[in-house]
């Protein structure tokens, strides 16, 4: 289980401090995918980054199964099973898919263990067990092997930024396909960034962030119609100050 507690974070810019998290309250139950979605600029990303250990909250506590996140490195975090996956994934020219699959994993994998993570992820494993990280891949082709990677890490609990991000219509439908396949076969907790309704409704649980506040948590069909109102409220106060 994920509890966070009373979360803060603020960053300074030409107008002095500015808060991006508000007091986050939240609980994730283990097994469940949740997606958190909300205007732009709401403290998505910022909520996740600091769940991963890749900013620190002026205060509040993060406990993932009962252990206290705030303090911990992002790898010993990574070492209580936490994996994130970046809106833009890193390429590594140089560096094979199979050799990125046995870094996740800690050891050397077999290249039929390879193979059965990429086919998780939808990609043909002759086409891929042996490519680079590199340019040559597209945007969707390149989100896919990075959840080949968290798979591979046999994570408990993995964070997606927006994984529809930069990819076109037919990754996107896959990404999709691999998600709900994800969560069906795993009791791993998946949290997702993202806007796409198609996204959304794969939740057991939306949490609507905005403000810096979550302002709402239910089921997909109680939340997304009111995504529209709290963006159109939160760009009138934008517009305010």
């Amino acid at each position: 289980m994920l509890s966070i507690r009373g979360l803060r974070y603020a960053v300074e810019d030409a107008g002095g401090g500015r808060e991006i998290l508000g007091g986050i309250d939240l609980d994730v139950e283990r097994g469940r995918l949740v997606v958190i979605t909300g205007p732009n600029g709401g403290g998505k990303t910022t909520l996740a980054k600091a769940v991963m250990g890749l900013i620190e909250p002026a205060s509040g506590s993060i406990k993932f199964n009962g252990t206290e996140l705030i303090g911990l490195s992002v790898t010993e975090r990574a070492r209580l099973g936490i994996s994130y996956g970046f809106q833009h994934p890193p390429r590594f020219k140089g560096l094979q898919v199979t050799e990125l699959l046995s870094i996740a994993a800690g050891r050397k994998l077999t290249p039929n263990e390879c193979c059965a993570y990429l086919v998780k992820v939808g990609l043909c494993t002759e086409d891929y067990i042996d490519r680079e990280i590199d340019a040559s891949l597209s945007g969707g082709e390149l989100k896919r092997i990075e959840i080949a990677t968290i798979l591979a890490r046999n994570s408990s609990l993995m964070i997606f930024d927006e994984p529809e991000a930069g990819i076109d219509l037919w990754s996107f439908s896959k990404l999709t396909q691999t998600f709900e396949a994800i969560h069906k076969r795993s009791d791993s907790t998946i949290i997702i960034i993202s806007h796409q309704e198609r996204i959304i409704r794969l939740a057991d649980e939306v949490v609507l962030v905005a403000g810096g506040r979550v302002t709402q948590t239910g089921a997909a069909g109680d939340i997304l119609p009111h995504i529209g109102d709290v963006a159109v409220d939160c760009a009138i106060k934008e517009a305010l100050v």
